[in-house]
């Protein structure tokens, strides 16, 4: 294991990361939509919010542990579903889902990952796990997809909104992205000075989508994986589809992808367990506002009928402790993992969340509490927090 103690913050982990991790994959999570002003937003409007300072307070007996969904969770942070994890470093997901059972936070899988559901499943002893599914047209794939996660023992099920269809992500054309790279001459060079990468990709199998090759029919090799993903894409999603995936899985279930006061009282109505304010990185509809920006009037919207999350932008332990403040009973992470994870494996995702969660602690007590339970807006200047 190599020693990160001087790894401080996530800051850190992100430029390790772009230099180790092959260019077009680096850009493929690191990057929005069009100008990309809402994924910077999503970062920025967090730096607004202020926090109030509070002296002579016992400061002894601090606890960031909380529940999501019912689970114990050792802070309110999940690891968020992200693609293409597995080529960030080799067998990524599995590193990743390693690193949050020990951690004792939740870890979902995208359907869009390198490794596949067995794949999480074999490597954590069959340590509940989260799943994160779209509705595409194939509904008899998404049917085997929902057993198999049952099968895994995959404790909740998390279904994304906001992927009907896809934002243009301009460095992701730039770049030729596919997986595994397209030889080109410019990707060809890039790959030569990422030699511990491509020394990780040769000891491992898992080079292409787990989930879907050899699962999805008419889908054996990669050659035929591009045209089945932009067809089956469904752009008739509606509620009636969530009510159906509601029933046919049975068990908790997560709504991905609200950023509208509207939209969350549907989400209420619609018997979900728990809704994810998130504008999905800002990777789809460039414009929008950032994730925390949009959190007080969904979370007043949704009342107490249904756990508010929030996903977007999250950098530090900081920004956890505001969007608890603002509503958020929990919080995901999708870059902050990816950065530890290219950056250093297992160890560095192990990292990454270590320094979220001492920077949580410590910001807690500064502001006056010692459990994450009982924080609310009291704990931000007023004025430089958005409101419902």
């Amino acid at each position: 294991m190599p020693n990160l103690s001087k790894i401080t913050c996530i800051e850190d982990l992100r430029v390790i990361a772009q230099r180790r991790v092959p260019r077009m994959f680096y850009d493929y999570a690191d990057s929005g939509s069009y100008t990309e002003g809402t994924y910077r937003a999503n970062e920025s409007d967090f730096q607004r919010i202020k926090l109030r300072q509070r002296v002579a307070v016992n400061m002894e007996g601090r606890t960031t542990r909380t529940t999501m969904v019912g689970q114990d969770v050792a802070m309110p942070v999940a690891i968020a579903p992200t693609g293409l994890t597995g080529m960030q470093h080799a067998d990524g997901e599995i590193l990743g889902a390693k690193a949050a059972k020990a951690f004792g936070i939740p870890f979902t899988l995208s359907t869009m990952s390198i490794c596949s559901i067995e794949d999480i499943a074999e490597h954590t002893g069959r340590h509940p796990f989260w799943f994160q599914v779209y509705v595409m047209r194939d509904r008899d794939f998404i049917n085997r997809l929902i057993d198999r996660a049952k099968a895994a023992n995959c404790s909740a099920l998390q279904l994304t909104l906001d992927l009907q269809i896809l934002g243009q992500r301009h460095k992701d054309i730039k770049n030729g992205l596919s997986a595994p790279p397209k030889p080109t001459i410019a990707n060809l060079i890039n790959l030569a000075t990422k030699p511990r990468w491509c020394l990780g990709m040769l000891g491992t199998k898992r080079r292409s989508f787990g989930n879907i090759v050899g699962h999805a029919k008419g889908v054996g090799d990669l050659s035929s994986l591009s045209s089945w993903t932009a067809e089956q894409f469904d752009p008739q999603l509606n509620w009636g589809d969530v009510e159906w995936i509601k029933k046919r899985w049975g068990g908790k279930l997560i709504l991905k992808g609200i950023m509208d006061a509207e939209d969350a009282r549907l989400a209420v109505n619609s018997g979900a367990d728990a809704l994810i304010v998130s504008n999905h990185g800002g990777r789809q509809l460039d414009g929008a506002p950032s994730s925390i920006a949009a959190l007080p009037s969904i979370a007043a919207a949704a009342g107490k009928d249904i756990e508010v999350w929030m996903d977007g932008g999250i950098r530090s332990g900081q920004d956890v402790l505001k969007a608890r403040a603002l509503g958020a009973r929990g919080t995901l992470i999708g870059r902050s993992f990816l950065y530890g994870l290219g950056a250093y494996g297992e160890a560095g995702v192990t990292r990454a969340l270590q320094i979220i969660q001492k920077e949580l602690d410590i910001t807690m007590a500064f502001c006056g509490h010692t459990n994450i339970n009982n924080v609310d807006s009291s704990i931000l200047l007023p004025g430089t927090y958005p409101t419902a």
